[in-house]
Formats: C-alpha cells, sequence, structure tokens
C-alpha cells in the first residue's frame, strides 16, 4: 500500500463576530436541524457526502455506534436540502469549557457548485455560536473549530476562510492512500 502526504489545516472562530455570513442561495433551499436519531439517515449523509473525499473512519461503526454517537446530548446534524432532496450536512460536536467542533460538513457531489456551501457552513457555524440556547446546563460558547485537509475538496479551504475562520494549526503526516469509496460499493466512477 502507498502512502501519501496528507496536510490537514484546523480554524477557528473565537467570537460569534468573526462569522462572515454567505448569502442565500436562489431557489429552494432549507436547512433543517435533523432532531431524530438516525443511524441509517446519518450515515447516509456520511458516506454520499464523504464517499468521494475518502471519508472512511465511520464506515466501519456498527448500528449501535452510530446510536450511541447521535444520542450524545448536544451533537447536532444541520441538513440542507434543495426542494425537497438532501444536499448536505454539518455536524456539531460539542466539547468541554464551550468548545463547538464542526466535525463534518460537505454537500454531495451533484449539490455542489450550485453556493449552497457557503449557505450551509454559515449556518452550521451560527448553530455552533448558539447550542447552549437549545441545550440547557451547557456552558455558552466561546471557540468553534474544525479541520479540513488535503483530501477534501478543492474549495473548502477558501470557503472557510470567506466564513470567517482562521487558520490556527497545520500537520504534515504521511497516510496510507485509500480509495475513495463512494456512497456505497461500486458507485464511484473509477
Amino acid at each position: 500500500m502507498t502512502n501519501i502526504p496528507v496536510t490537514t489545516w484546523s480554524l477557528e472562530q473565537t467570537a460569534p463576530t468573526d462569522l462572515l455570513p454567505a448569502a442565500a442561495p436562489e431557489g429552494d433551499v432549507r436547512i433543517v436541524r435533523a432532531e431524530v436519531a438516525s443511524p441509517e439517515f446519518s450515515r447516509f449523509l456520511y458516506a454520499s457526502v464523504g464517499g468521494d473525499i475518502r471519508w472512511t473512519d465511520r464506515l466501519r461503526w456498527t448500528y449501535a455506534q452510530w446510536q450511541e454517537h447521535l444520542e450524545r446530548p448536544a451533537v447536532e446534524s444541520w441538513v440542507a436540502y434543495e426542494r425537497g432532496t438532501p444536499a448536505g450536512y454539518v455536524e456539531l460536536d460539542p466539547q468541554d469549557d464551550g468548545v463547538v467542533e464542526i466535525v463534518y460538513f460537505g454537500l454531495i457531489p451533484a449539490f455542489r457548485g450550485r453556493r449552497i456551501g457557503g449557505y450551509l457552513l454559515s449556518h452550521g457555524a451560527a448553530r455552533a455560536w448558539d447550542l447552549a440556547d437549545r441545550w440547557p446546563g451547557r456552558a455558552q460558547t466561546k471557540r468553534v473549530w474544525l479541520h479540513t485537509c488535503s483530501l477534501d475538496g478543492e474549495h473548502a479551504m477558501d470557503n472557510y476562510l470567506r466564513r470567517g475562520f482562521t487558520l490556527f494549526d497545520t500537520k504534515v503526516e504521511e497516510e496510507a492512500e485509500v480509495a475513495a469509496p463512494g456512497p456505497w460499493p461500486g458507485a464511484f466512477p473509477a
């Protein structure tokens, strides 16, 4: 198996005023919180958004692991829909001391390039900043962070910077090269 260098960039916002929202795209685009823990739906989003950019870590998760993760207090998934069809999602994972990580964010390939990504990221970051309003007892958000890497979509870093995230760490590591699995076996073009 061949190893390849992968650069990982970590970015953050340290105040709600850091967020530079994108304009809403034209057409019928809505963003809705998935309030019912559904391993099937969450796995669909994960595999469909990340299948062509080598998201593989959760593909081995069992149903029980998905359920346990989704039922953690204040873990939220916000789903973008275009004309009623899921287009992408953003997953928020609150950590200690008012920190919220945007763990996953992206669009299903057919919906990229339609100006939905900036709008979804803006919405997700805003929901990270007001997470405590929906979860009594949680500390107010003091920091929102995420990471992206050189395997992600070509416009990912630019989108994060345009939404007001700033770089705070860069790492380069060798990783085993894996084929992009697609949303299901055999779906991604060779």
